[in-house]
């Protein structure tokens, strides 16, 4: 970074540095949890179609409420989720990352404070960092599970204007139970505290595992997020949402800055959603592939967390970064993230997954793992 010492900054931003994962050109990239698999001909020739349309209104402002998109929301999730939402209750953003900061803006602030439950998302200390609001974090357990004991008695001790629950977590991969969710979200009620559940990876996780979409109807102070860039491979297209009460969204859009979510954006994810079927069939076969390399880093020794996600948290290593140095020679580029001793690794396609097992038993026959 250059000199940014004879610049006014926020005395609290001195030192820091943008977020970001390493952008390295390698052959094979598994370190930001991308969907490896590119849209298919179809779908790119209905986002350039719906792209051409829009593009002969450039001149005039997108709709600021994305009034369509959020009913296309609205049918994917009653259709997939079998959850029944009116758009009202739908809010989108420039990804998941914008609709949690935009939830900050609107509760969080000087003398406010949230609660997360570490490991977990390294961008919740920089959106409370953004607001000036205070970040608490109480630790998880040694299987990075959530006690719903614990978890209640810190909403409780801390008192925060919004407790953050992910599931899947990440980097952990750990999926909430509902049960665990609702006795956050009744000792979290007790001070008119809400609960953010964070479901960037909710499409990915294991049958059986419920999401708490499904918690919405009985509790007004519930916040569920979820994102396009996992699931729908629509990582360039930068499109998350939240799910809540209406009154929750229209706290959100008196924070949103003007015409936030551009024409274009709007037009590319309603698309996207129209091919909701196609781009599912994909996540059941990442699932699958998930479960494969959980079962094969197991039988070759390694510690591996259970996971509900597309990525893999494994270890442990005496030196995690001479490791993802290693494997990076070999052209594999995974994640140095999470508790000390542990790497993460985002579940590719076939080819890039043996590839990336090649690459670690080469590392551990030379001894570097």
């Amino acid at each position: 970074m250059s000199d940014l010492s004879a610049l006014p900054l926020r005395e609290d931003l001195r030192g820091e540095i943008p977020y970001g994962a390493p952008q390295i050109d390698v052959p094979v990239c598994l370190n930001v949890n991308e969907n490896p698999y590119p849209p298919s001909p179809s779908l790119i020739a209905d986002v350039a179609a719906a792209v051409a349309t829009v593009t002969g209104r450039l001149n005039r402002y997108p709709d600021r409420e994305a009034t369509q998109l959020r009913a296309d929301l609205v049918g994917y999730l009653k259709r997939f989720e079998q959850v029944e939402v009116s758009p009202a209750q739908v809010w989108a953003a420039n990804g998941s990352n914008e609709v949690m900061h935009q939830l900050l803006q609107a509760f969080g602030g000087p003398g406010r404070s949230v609660l997360g439950f570490s490991p977990s998302y390294s961008m919740y200390p920089q959106y409370c960092r953004d607001t000036f609001t205070t970040y608490i974090t109480e630790p998880r357990e040694a299987d990075f599970s959530l006690d719903p004991d614990v978890a209640v008695k810190a909403v409780r001790t801390h008192r925060p204007v919004i407790t953050l629950l992910t599931s899947p977590n990440n980097p952990t991969g750990t999926a909430l139970s509902l049960g665990t969710a609702e006795a956050v979200l009744l000792a979290a009620g007790e001070h008119g505290g809400l609960v953010v559940v964070d479901e960037a990876y909710g499409e990915f996780r294991r049958p059986g595992t419920p999401s708490a979409l499904g918690l919405l109807d009985l509790h007004p102070n519930l916040v569920v997020t979820r994102t396009m860039s996992k699931a729908f491979a629509y990582a360039g297209a930068r499109l998350g949402y939240l799910v809540a009460s209406a009154a929750i969204v229209d706290a959100v859009r008196i924070v949103r800055l003007p015409y936030h979510l551009s024409a274009v954006t709007q037009a590319v994810a309603s698309a996207a959603i129209a091919h909701a079927n196609e781009l599912l069939a994909q996540v059941e076969a990442l699932r699958a592939e998930r479960d494969t390399t959980v079962d094969w880093l197991r039988s070759n020794g390694f510690t591996v967390a259970d996971s509900d996600a597309n990525f893999v948290l494994f270890g442990r290593f005496d030196d995690r970064r001479a490791t993802w140095q290693a494997l990076l020679d070999r052209g594999v580029l995974v994640r140095e993230t999470g508790p000390q001793g542990w790497l993460r690794v985002s579940i590719g396609t076939a080819e890039e997954m043996n590839a990336f097992k090649q690459a670690l038993l080469d590392v551990t026959k030379e001894g570097k793992a």
